[in-house]
């Protein structure tokens, strides 16, 4: 009898909806055409009955034949076996007839298809034993290898070898969407463009297209996802379900599918991972969408991305290596660690991306704190990171430990990269506070001598960066300048970090004093120079860290300048007005005082008091304490001088209005006056009169 040549393997399909007539049901699942197998299927049941007559004859008169009976799965299964048993053995196997293939494969179908839909069809029927769908798959498979690996064994078969080749291939595709629906996240969509009925056909068109057997074992699958979910973490895998995947994956190895077991294990978690971070508000923003996109929103972006790097290796990927741990025991114990590792690679490469392109970004002062976040982030998580994707020393051996080492040192250099990138870019952007000193040279100064805003952004800027203290002395010391240790020779040179900072101090103490030779009252430059003194100095002594940094010695020596600074003060302001309160030897001359230049002198009291409440009283000194202590020293020295002073000469003026005249001031109203000093009022107070 001719055999009928097949000209190609079945399409995937993964309908195991039972026939009733098996011969249309062939034809339809192989789409092969009207292949005829009733000649096969008749002769052979001709024969059968021929055989049985004859027997029936001569054992009895009465014998009639009757019709064979059709062979249940389990006498099926036993021939084949025998087959295999034979075939493994290396012995010659006994003749099996296509008819006999064909009626195993159909009736691999009629036991997979009652299965398809139902929750236990990966159950064992009793604890301990193979399940029945797991032990008909690996038959299958198995005589399909048998059929195939000998091509002289296999030209006997042709039509049988086709179309046991065409069931176990449905049955794969079968078995991977069932694979992968039970490994997907609830959170990541099902939608599909074009409708989805919610088969397995369906499932498995939202996988990449490429499953084939030649795909490089390193490559990194990252599938799109556009799910979400209102959960952070993927939910756990209660045992019964990690018993289904087992089998699940048993089969598909038994197969030759390790390679599609293993990329759809990649692709549904990859994508229930990509779910998780979703679900904390992370959508992984491009590299080019985060160049251009503005500090505000940038910055809460960044805050998002440390939330779910710290989920990602702190809950995500534990829960990925438990899983890969129990779905791949035993002997594949290797291949789940290599699993694991390169979704872990994977996952955090994809998650690191941000962090480059947060280095790309354009530097700016603000930025510093952001990205020293990141830096730390990257850096505290290096050791959990070698802890859980390391394979144990004493069970990685050969590939198995191979493949998982790979991926680790990739991750740890991609992360030691990261961390390096985002060091520079910090120390560079701390460096940049040299260069924003040096080009404010505003030529306007600060009214009234206040602090000037270049002062407290910086000093503000400096005390919250030492919080950053450690990390920071870290960065400067793994990425410093090549010309630091020239710069700073001496006891910068062992704390390069620390060196910046005073470089930064001493510039801003320089800009400052230029500053101060803005004003033209060389009194009110020595305020302005002590408004700023002084509030560096709170800030330094307020803050542990920056002082731990400065050092107590700046410090005193920055007192002793605002000691300096008080006392210029007092000469060109109060030394003056002290003068006309001295009586010289012109007011008095031989006992007689003069009274034309005792006049005079009271005038000129009153005009530099006038005018000094006019100008001072609207210069600023915010700091209440140096307030305080300026106007208690100005008291002091001035408060007594005029008392004695009016006490000695007041009497001779006519009572009256020659008095009132020259005589504007009472002790009480020179004390009121230099209470006002400083208030930033430039309004003059209303007197009192004697």
């Amino acid at each position: 009898m001719d055999r009928i040549p097949v000209p190609v393997a079945p399409l995937k399909s993964s309908s195991f909806s039972a026939a009733t007539n098996r011969e249309d049901k062939l034809a339809r699942n192989l789409s092969l055409g009207p292949i005829k197998l009733n000649e096969h299927i008749k002769e052979a049941r001709v024969e059968k009955a021929d055989i049985n007559a004859g027997g029936d004859a001569g054992g009895g008169e009465d014998g009639a034949p009757e019709e064979a009976s059709e062979p249940d799965f389990a006498t099926l299964s036993a021939e084949i076996d025998a087959f295999l048993a034979a075939h493994k053995g290396g012995e010659s196997p006994p003749p099996v007839s296509e008819v006999t293939l064909d009626k195993f494969a159909s009736a691999v179908e009629q036991e997979i298809a009652p299965s398809e839909g139902t929750e236990d069809k990966w159950v064992p029927e009793v604890p301990g034993e193979v399940p029945p769908l797991l032990a008909a798959i690996k038959r299958i498979a198995a005589l399909s290898s048998a059929l195939t690996e000998n091509q002289a064994e296999g030209a006997k078969y042709t039509i049988g070898v086709h179309r046991v080749t065409g069931v176990l291939h449905r049955v794969m595709t079968f078995v991977e969407d069932e694979f992968h629906a039970l490994l997907e996240d609830p959170r990541v969509a099902k939608t599909v463009p074009g409708g989805d009925t919610g088969s397995a056909t369906g499932r498995s068109m939202r996988r990449p297209p490429s499953f084939g057997h030649g795909a490089e074992p390193d490559r990194c699958v990252i599938p799109s996802s556009d799910g979400g979910g209102a959960g952070e973490a993927s939910p756990p895998f209660p045992p019964e379900t990690v018993d289904r995947l087992r089998a699940m994956a048993e089969a598909m190895f038994a197969a030759g599918y390790d390679t599609e077991c293993t990329e759809v294990f990649l692709v549904a978690r990859r994508n229930a991972l990509d779910a998780s971070l979703q679900s904390l508000g992370y959508e992984k923003p491009s590299i080019d969408d985060v160049v251009k996109m503005p500090w505000e929103a940038l910055e809460s972006e960044v805050a998002t991305w440390i939330k779910a790097f710290h989920h990602t290796v702190e809950v995500g990927l534990p829960g990925e290596r438990d899983l890969c741990a129990r779905v791949f025991a035993g002997d594949r114990e290797g291949l789940g660690r290599d699993i694991f590792a390169d979704l872990a690679r994977c996952t955090m490469l994809h998650v690191l991306n941000f962090t480059e392109a947060v280095a790309l970004t354009k530097r700016a002062a603000e930025k510093l704190f952001k990205v020293l976040d990141m830096y730390e982030v990257i850096r505290d998580v290096a050791p959990v990171v070698d802890a859980f994707v390391a394979p144990p020393g004493d069970e990685a051996s050969g590939d198995q430990g191979g493949s998982a080492a790979a991926a680790l040192a990739d991750l740890k250099y991609e992360l030691a990269s990261v961390r390096s990138r985002l060091g520079e870019s910090a120390a560079a952007i701390f460096c940049d506070l040299e260069s924003s000193i040096r080009a404010d040279a505003g030529k306007q100064p600060v009214p009234g001598g206040a602090v000037h805003p270049l002062t407290r952004y910086l000093m503000n800027y400096l005390k919250y960066a030492c919080e950053y203290k450690n990390t920071l002395e870290q960065v400067f010391q793994e990425y410093r300048r090549p010309d630091d240790d020239e710069q700073h020779e001496g006891g910068g040179a062992g704390d390069p970090f620390a060196a910046q900072l005073m470089e930064v101090m001493e510039l801003l103490h320089g800009n400052l004093e230029a500053k101060s030779r803005l004003y033209k009252d060389p009194s009110l430059s020595s305020i302005f120079l002590m408004n700023n003194g002084r509030y560096m100095l709170q800030k330094i002594r307020g803050s542990p860290e920056i002082n731990a940094v400065v050092g107590e010695a700046w410090s005193r020596k920055r007192s002793t300048d605002l000691r300096q600074y008080h006392k210029n003060y007092q000469r060109e302001t109060w030394s003056r007005v002290l003068n006309l309160l001295r009586d010289d030897g012109v007011i008095t001359v031989k006992g007689h005082v003069q009274k034309p230049v005792l006049k005079e002198r009271f005038k000129q009291f009153n005009a530099a008091m006038d005018e000094i409440q006019r100008t001072q009283g609207a210069w600023v000194v915010s700091d209440e304490q140096l307030q305080s202590e300026l106007r208690v020293s100005i008291a002091a020295i001035i408060v007594p001088a005029y008392r004695s002073f009016l006490g000695r000469f007041a009497q001779h003026f006519t009572a009256g209005r020659q008095t009132e005249k020259y005589v504007k001031l009472s002790g009480e109203d020179l004390e009121a006056i230099i209470v006002e000093l400083f208030d930033g009022n430039a309004v003059s107070m209303p007197r009192r009169r004697m």
